[in-house]
C-alpha cells in the first residue's frame, strides 16, 4: 500500500540519497522502524520526462546489497534461467504486467494521462531479462512476496538489511478472493498529491 510521504519522510529520503528523488507520490515500502525503503514515483516528471521506475529503491542497505549482487554477475545467470524455465518466465511476465497496472493506477490518481513513451515498458529488464536488481527489489518490497520472482530471489540473498513492515491489511478488502497482483488497491489521492515540502528541499539540491 502506498502511504503519504510526510515531512519526516522527505527528510529521511534526503539523508538516504543526498537529495530528494523526483516525482515522489508516496512511500511504497517501509521498514519495521517506519523509515522509507522504496518511494512510488509518478510516470511523468514535472518537467515532462517519462519516468519508468515506479518503485524507486532508496534505503542505503538495500541499494548496497543490490549493487553487490549485480557485481557478482548473477543477473546474467538469472536472465538465462528466465529464458529456459517456463514457469519462472510466466511468473516474471506476470510481474511485468502487474508493474504496468500499478503504474497506470498511480498516474491516474495523480491526474496524469497514459505515458505513451513507456506504456509497454516496466523496469529492471522485465519481462525477459534481468538488468537492474534495484528496480526489481523495489518492486518486490512494494508489492510483497510472490509477485516478482527475481526481486524475491534477490532479497533472499541479502545480508544486514532492515526488515520490511507488514503491509496494512485494509487494501485486501478491495481484492478479496483474487490472487492477481494487478488487483492491488489504487493509491489514494492524498498519497499521490504533490507536496510543498519536497519542492522546498529539492530546490536546494541538484536534480538526479
Amino acid at each position: 500500500m502506498i502511504t503519504e510521504c510526510t515531512e519526516a519522510d522527505f527528510a529521511t529520503l534526503h539523508d538516504q540519497l543526498g537529495r530528494i528523488p523526483r516525482g515522489v507520490v508516496g512511500i511504497a515500502a517501509r521498514s519495521t522502524a517506519g523509515e522509507p525503503l522504496v518511494v512510488a514515483t509518478a510516470p511523468r516528471l514535472e518537467d515532462g520526462t517519462p519516468f519508468p521506475t515506479t518503485f524507486y529503491l532508496t534505503h542505503p542497505a538495500y541499494v548496497a546489497e543490490c549493487s553487490r549482487l549485480e557485481a557478482s554477475g548473477i543477473m546474467a545467470e538469472w536472465t538465462t534461467e528466465v529464458g529456459e524455465d517456463e514457469e519462472l518466465a510466466a511468473a516474471y511476465a506476470a510481474a511485468h504486467r502487474a508493474y504496468l497496472a500499478v503504474r497506470s493506477e498511480i498516474g491516474a490518481a495523480a491526474g496524469l494521462a497514459e505515458v505513451e513513451e513507456i506504456k509497454n515498458y516496466s523496469a529492471g529488464g522485465m519481462p525477459t531479462r534481468v538488468k537492474c536488481l534495484h528496480a526489481l527489489v523495489g518492486h518486490s518490497l512494494s508489492a510483497g512476496p510472490g509477485v516478482n520472482p527475481i526481486g524475491d530471489r534477490a532479497l533472499s540473498f541479502m545480508n544486514d538489511v532492515p526488515p520490511i513492515a507488514a503491509p496494512d491489511p485494509e487494501p485486501a478488502a478491495t481484492g478479496a478472493g483474487s490472487s492477481d497482483p494487478s488487483d492491488a488497491a489504487e493509491p489514494s489521492a492524498q498519497a499521490t498529491a504533490p507536496t510543498d515540502t519536497a519542492e522546498a528541499i529539492a530546490a536546494t539540491e541538484p536534480t538526479d
